[in-house]
């Protein structure tokens, strides 16, 4: 079974580690098996492409390789600085996202 993460799909993430540290973009897909995140803008990978009936001229592609999870950070909407992120069960037993530097709440992505 796959391990629970607290990043979704829409985050706005930055990356901590590796050769992107410093970056900054929104989760565009999350891998939750192999704990990998596609983040948008980050470890863009050339993929060369013979012709095929789908794709008659092949060429180079660009495409958006996984990283680790453990590589990027949350990015808190209010204080606009990465945070590491708590979980908090409400009192109707609902849960919120809060991130730890600043006690702010992280809204899921629309």
């Amino acid at each position: 079974m796959a391990a629970k993460h607290k990043i979704m799909k829409g985050d706005r993430v930055r990356v901590i580690r590796g050769n992107y540290r410093d970056l900054e973009g929104s989760v565009l897909e999350v891998l939750p098996d192999s704990d990998r995140v596609r983040v948008e803008g980050v470890n863009e990978r050339k993929r060369h492409t013979r012709p095929t009936q789908n794709d008659p001229d092949g060429g180079i592609m660009t495409i958006i390789a996984p990283i680790h999870i453990s590589n990027v950070m949350l990015i808190d909407p209010a204080g606009d600085a990465a945070s590491r992120v708590r979980m908090q069960v409400e009192e109707d037993g609902t849960k919120e996202r809060i991130a730890v530097k600043t006690g702010n709440p992280i809204p899921k992505p629309q």
